[in-house]
């Protein structure tokens, strides 16, 4: 059984708002509410956590019922991770994990 269209506008719309609360909420009471200086030093690494949260898992090797296989995407990252600590360079970094991960999969035709 479908839910009715009110059931999901409703839904949607308390999902939204349940979003822009939590997102903006630092913003519109920030002021009001002050942070402890522990829980401010751990929002700064939030970012890279979240970019980790994304990126690690689609770059290791596994796969359901198989366990551990070859991707070219893990090696791309590896030579990705050797250009960043050599150059600091957000752009090298990006053009040489692509050049890489395209030369793979040409080369393995």
């Amino acid at each position: 059984m479908w839910p009715s269209e009110l059931y999901v506008y409703s839904a949607i719309l308390l999902l939204t708002l349940c979003s822009v609360l939590t997102r903006a909420g630092f913003m519109l009471f920030g002021d009001y509410i002050p942070l402890p200086d522990g829980v401010r030093r751990a929002l700064r690494y939030a970012p890279a956590a979240a970019l980790t949260a994304i990126v690690v898992p689609d770059m290791l090797p596994w796969k359901a019922g198989l366990g551990p296989v070859f991707d070219y995407k893990l090696v791309a990252g590896i030579i990705g991770v050797i250009v960043f600590l050599r150059t600091r360079s957000a752009v090298a970094v990006i053009v040489s994990g692509m050049l890489v991960l395209w030369g793979l999969r040409w080369a393995a035709g």
